[in-house]
């Protein structure tokens, strides 16, 4: 095609909404009208980023933003915690579930407070935070650069001081920690629909957690992972399903596993 304008997105947080128009060349034409018509129309758009993705590909967002309107970020929160997102963020779309996720995500984690904690896929650092609060130190890994960004923010924004976030695909980094001698009591996953990658679940189970937290949205993915897992002496305890989109086939899934011999 010959087009321009190639998507617009709509974030909507708690602090107001975000806008992403994304461009297939770097010119945006009449980006100030944009600008006026969208905040004139939408009161509630608390800021407008300009995306570039000029490749043919079915990544929708591109790597370069420009902001024509705020500053390029919105505010959301789940319970008491408060998390600034970016157009890269993921962020559960259900604020209610997801408390209900979280919550299930922490109890399976069974922290008591002295605990190192990886979250091997830690996005803007959501679950990161929900565990550090009863972690002594939790370790968060992610791969887009601005999502850490964005979780080391969120953690200073809520006062928590025992967060470290690493930029890394978790396949390169897991194995990295594992040979450093990195042991952790809990390592929580959260991938992709993908699932996780091989290198990621056979250096976590090296690191011989006493518990793996296992959050999926794709239950195939999440059964080959949990196969190769009991592979290395681990035990499938519990499994909970939860609901994020009503009146679809879509569902989350937490499980808990465990070593066999602890």
């Amino acid at each position: 095609g010959k087009g321009v304008l190639r998507h617009i997105i709509g974030r909507i947080g708690q602090s107001g909404w975000m806008i992403i128009l994304v461009t297939a060349t770097e010119q945006l034409p009449h980006k100030e009208k944009w600008v006026e018509k969208l905040t004139e129309r939408v009161p509630q758009v608390e800021t407008i980023v300009h995306n570039v993705n000029g490749k043919r590909t079915n990544v929708i967002l591109g790597p370069k933003n420009n902001i024509l309107y705020g500053d390029g970020t919105i505010t959301d929160h789940i319970k008491d915690l408060r998390f600034t997102l970016s157009p890269y963020s993921f962020f559960q779309v259900n604020p209610e579930q997801t408390t209900v996720l979280y919550d299930q995500a922490l109890t399976y984690a069974d922290l008591k407070g002295d605990e190192t904690v990886i979250d091997a896929y830690c996005g803007t650092g959501t679950i990161s935070l929900f565990l550090a609060h009863k972690a002594k130190h939790v370790i968060g890994i992610e791969i887009v650069e601005p999502a850490i960004i964005n979780a080391r923010e969120n953690a200073k924004r809520n006062g928590y001081d025992n967060t470290e976030f690493i930029v890394a695909d978790a396949a390169v980094e897991m194995p990295k920690l594992y040979k450093s001698g990195v042991r952790p009591d809990v390592i929580v996953f959260d991938p992709i629909r993908a699932g996780c990658k091989e290198e990621v679940l056979t250096s976590a189970a090296g690191m011989e957690p006493k518990r793996i937290v296992y959050v999926s949205c794709n239950p195939a993915t999440m059964a080959r992972d949990i196969e190769i897992l009991t592979h290395y002496g681990y035990e499938l305890q519990k499994v909970q399903p939860v609901d994020m989109f009503p009146m679809t086939a879509h569902v989350e899934t937490v499980c808990l596993l465990s070593r066999k011999d602890k």
